[in-house]
């Protein structure tokens, strides 16, 4: 393992650190094939225990900002490029849920972590379930949010047309160029679910995405990682099944509105029960009110709810306002 502090482009970047001047700290920890990088957001409580949080399918280890700040150093956070993304885009095949979540317990064990709380957003959510399962002496607790729950196509709906769906609008922007930085902020801020929310951390956050040089800036995605691990949430059998066989307490947070901020989001009451996540399963669920698909993860009640279902239920009023 090697350690570095993440390079600081903009005070933007320095503020989506949740309270170190110099952003988290990145660490580079062996898995099968290269070196995944990891943001690490210190605990300053001691004893404190440590959290490994797991992004969604475009996203990168930044996205956890404010969860972070709202830890307000009585964790350690623990933030993963999962491979074809981020700084960990060089790690290559195979790429799948599964690989990602042999990835995760190979950071838990490559830290000499023991039984660790993960959490997941969106495609990390069906990772961070396939973790538990997969390695259950490394995983303590889970919190899933805005994801890991299948449920079935509307009547008429392809598997082709479904990922279509899922990956059209991901895939495009991964084969677009930009000619500068300004460019790809100005993309991001167009974005229906970005817009009345944009703030100097989700700058710093879409900013850290951005590799190559001027005028020919991409996405560090790998579409390749995207493709795959994107007809693995809605079809692969193992990851669909996961959140049903957790072999540890878990915790699932849904956003209310959609990927586009429209008012269906992914989940409800109705999709949830037909899934069998009701008042009979172990899995605590709840409503975060007024979030979206993305602003569960940085608006401030979505946080607060991560640090809620982490630490306990007077926790959140404790952290950084």
């Amino acid at each position: 393992m090697s350690s570095s502090t993440v390079p600081t482009r903009t005070p933007s970047e320095r503020s989506a650190a949740g309270g170190g001047p110099a952003g988290p700290e990145q660490l580079s920890v062996p898995v099968p094939g290269g070196d995944l990088a990891v943001l690490r957001w210190p605990a300053t409580v001691p004893g404190a225990p440590t959290v490994v949080a797991v992004h969604g399918i475009t996203a990168n280890g930044l996205a956890w900002f404010e969860v972070a700040r709202r830890l307000a150093g009585r964790a350690t956070l623990l933030a993963p490029d999962l491979r074809g993304r981020g700084d960990s885009r060089g790690l290559g095949e195979p790429y799948g849920l599964a690989r990602h979540a042999d990835d995760v317990a190979a950071l838990i064990a490559g830290l000499g972590l023991g039984p660790t709380a993960v959490i997941g957003h969106s495609m990390g959510a069906w990772v961070t379930a396939l973790a538990a399962v997969r390695h259950p002496e490394l995983v303590s607790r889970v919190v899933l949010i805005d994801g890991a729950v299948g449920f079935p196509l509307p009547e008429g709906v392809s598997d082709h047309d479904a990922l279509a769906a899922v990956l059209g609008p991901a895939l495009t922007r991964l084969s677009m160029t930009f000619a500068d930085r300004q460019a790809y902020r100005e993309f991001w801020q167009r974005h229906p679910a970005f817009a009345a929310d944009w703030s100097a951390d989700i700058d710093a956050y879409t900013q850290r995405d951005l590799v190559g040089e001027e005028p020919e800036l991409r996405s560090a995605c790998v579409p390749a990682a995207v493709e795959t691990d994107g007809a693995q949430v809605l079809l692969d059998e193992e990851a669909a099944t996961a959140v049903h066989r957790l072999p540890c307490p878990g915790a699932l947070l849904w956003a209310e509105r959609g990927l586009l901020d429209e008012p269906q989001g992914l989940y409800d009451e109705k999709r949830l029960a037909a899934a069998g996540l009701d008042g009979r399963h172990p899995v605590a669920v709840s409503p975060v009110p007024g979030s979206n698909h993305y602003s569960i993860l940085w608006g401030r009640p979505g946080a607060e709810a991560v640090v809620r279902a982490l630490l306990g239920p007077s926790s959140a009023g404790l952290a950084a306002g």
